[in-house]
């Protein structure tokens, strides 16, 4: 894969391992997988009586990409519910160039992305796995 796409504040997100591991006593854990390239997303959620993210944390077995989205994912997801985690993906969607409008910090680090469209699920399968832990 080329350098353009793997620039520093990629890079610097999936080096942070921020959320990386397993909570103790999640309220629910979901594990989905990428098939295509064989990325593999574990979130871990705990969350309050409204729905609400209390912690969070993910086990990441995939390609750089989806550790450093795992990792943008962890930084901003503690006390969103299900609707406030859907907004924020509109910005990992508008950095990919999937929606109109500029993405918003952290998610427009993943600009470069867009450009490269397979590798697109890698970014979103973070989200995937969150989404269905919400559910």
């Amino acid at each position: 894969m080329s350098d353009e796409l793997y620039q520093a504040r990629i890079v610097a997100l999936a080096r942070s391992k921020l959320g990386a591991g397993k909570l103790a006593d999640p309220t629910k854990s979901v594990r989905r997988d990428n098939p295509l390239c064989g990325d593999r997303v574990t979130m871990d959620v705990k969350l309050d009586d409204t729905g609400r993210i209390l912690q969070i944390a993910h086990q990441v077995r995939g390609c750089l990409l989806c550790q450093a989205s795992a990792a943008a994912l962890v930084s901003i997801a503690v006390g969103r519910d299900a609707g406030g985690i859907a907004e924020v993906r509109h910005d990992a969607e508008r950095a990919l160039g999937r929606e109109a409008g500029k993405a918003r910090d952290p998610f427009d680090a993943f600009e470069p992305v867009a450009a490269h469209k397979s590798r697109q699920a890698c970014v979103l399968l973070p989200f995937e796995a969150l989404k269905d832990a919400l559910s």
